[in-house]
């Protein structure tokens, strides 16, 4: 069966696409809702950092406000993503996989790319938006990796060495080009998508091993050849040993620690954080809006964000699972990848125990392509759990 094949398999049949009612019925509810209030929990922290140092001087709430239209925006492209029939997504992923790289390119073309914390990964639009055309080329490789490696005759228990080479070229590519605008953090970020997609396919062994000495190796030689700058190799490691440069390189993760330990059990409360409206941790409405909950809610405001993230993971796991065609566990698990690892990664830089690198939240940090991304993601999640439900034998 092509790609580009729409039909159903030979022994299944699709029911009609669900409507009205039966749609907001059929959803997984759950999910949904973990990414809402992690959503709303979210915006009050947006709301809190951006006060004491973001906001304008005439509008305390302005950030706010653009953060919540990012929100609405997001949700709107979830309706319409949990809507699309996946197999017209599988369809034309190529042609969303195209526009999706292309789009990388615009962040070096003068006067429209714009650099931010060291990375070039962001083209202006007017009224002081920026779009992060990476966020989306997460989803199209996602979207295309699955459509390679979901082609296999029913004979077949793996996929073919060349499905496997050509997927991998799909993620390479654009994983080069975001390397090249010095944002290391969506470098990760599709390397885990990439190998946790070919680890599910059925791929042999051998592709999954090789891949993760691969990946080391890449390492190791992107900092021998100098294709990562020096500040970059300094927040990658900064980890190791948090507390031996506090001025510079390590100042952000020791201040997070220090604010994310001075809220207790209970926090400050909002508004009230010494360090977050004292303006010690950088970019704290993003980045490390995690100390904002620690220090303002506590622990049990913090732990209460990390259970909202793990039920949507273990959603989201679930939906892989239970998916009745392999492209759409694909989908779920590139999804499933991409979150967990962003979150794990975000969180952990936070406390001290990974890399420092500039990606958000899923669901909680300010950033407009992000917030979009993860809500597209959301709403694929429920898409795959819509048409696996409509699939009868």
């Amino acid at each position: 069966m092509s790609m580009f094949q729409v039909t159903g398999s030979t022994d299944q049949q699709l029911l009609p696409s669900r409507k009205g009612g039966a749609y907001w019925r059929d959803l997984d509810w759950i999910l949904l809702v973990a990414a809402l209030a992690a959503t709303v929990f979210g915006s009050v922290l947006v709301w809190s950092a951006s006060r004491a140092d973001l906001a304008s001087p005439t509008d305390p709430q302005s950030y706010l406000k653009k953060h919540l239209i990012n929100v609405v925006l997001g949700i709107l492209l979830f309706y319409v993503a949990s809507r699309v029939d996946h197999r017209w997504l599988r369809a034309y992923a190529p042609v969303i996989y195209g526009l999706s790289v292309f789009s990388l390119f615009l962040v070096f073309l003068p006067g429209l790319g714009t650099k931010i914390a060291g990375a070039r990964a962001w083209v202006q639009l007017p009224g002081g938006f920026t779009i992060q055309p990476s966020e989306f080329v997460k989803i199209a490789v996602i979207l295309m990796m699955a459509a390679i490696l979901a082609e296999k005759d029913r004979a077949e228990h793996e996929p073919r060495d060349r499905d496997v080479l050509l997927s991998l070229g799909v993620a390479v590519f654009p994983l080069l080009v975001i390397l090249v605008q010095n944002d290391t953090g969506s470098v990760l970020i599709l390397g885990s998508v990439a190998l946790a997609i070919i680890a599910v396919s059925g791929a042999r062994n051998r592709w999954v091993g090789g891949l993760l000495i691969g990946a080391v190796v890449g390492v190791l030689m992107a900092i021998q050849f100098g294709l990562l700058k020096q500040y970059q190799v300094d927040r990658l490691t900064s980890f190791i040993n948090p507390t031996a440069d506090v001025g510079s390189i390590a100042y952000n993760s020791t201040q997070a620690r220090i604010a994310i330990g001075g809220g207790g059990l209970f926090g400050y409360g909002l508004f009230n954080g010494p360090q977050t409206q004292g303006r010690f941790v950088p970019v704290n409405e993003s980045d490390f809006i995690f100390t904002v909950a620690g220090e303002e809610f506590g622990f049990i405001g913090a732990g209460l964000l990390v259970v909202l993230l793990g039920i949507v993971l273990w959603r989201a796991i679930l939906i892989a699972m239970r998916a009745d065609d392999m492209y759409g566990r694909l989908v779920a698990t590139g999804i499933v990848a991409w979150l967990a690892f962003q979150t794990f990664e975000n969180i952990g830089m936070t406390l001290g125990i990974m890399p420092i690198t500039g990606v958000p939240l899923p669901f909680v940090s300010a950033g407009g392509t992000a917030m979009m991304a993860i809500w597209i993601a959301i709403g694929l999640l429920e898409n795959i759990r819509l048409h696996s439900q409509q699939m009868i034998p």
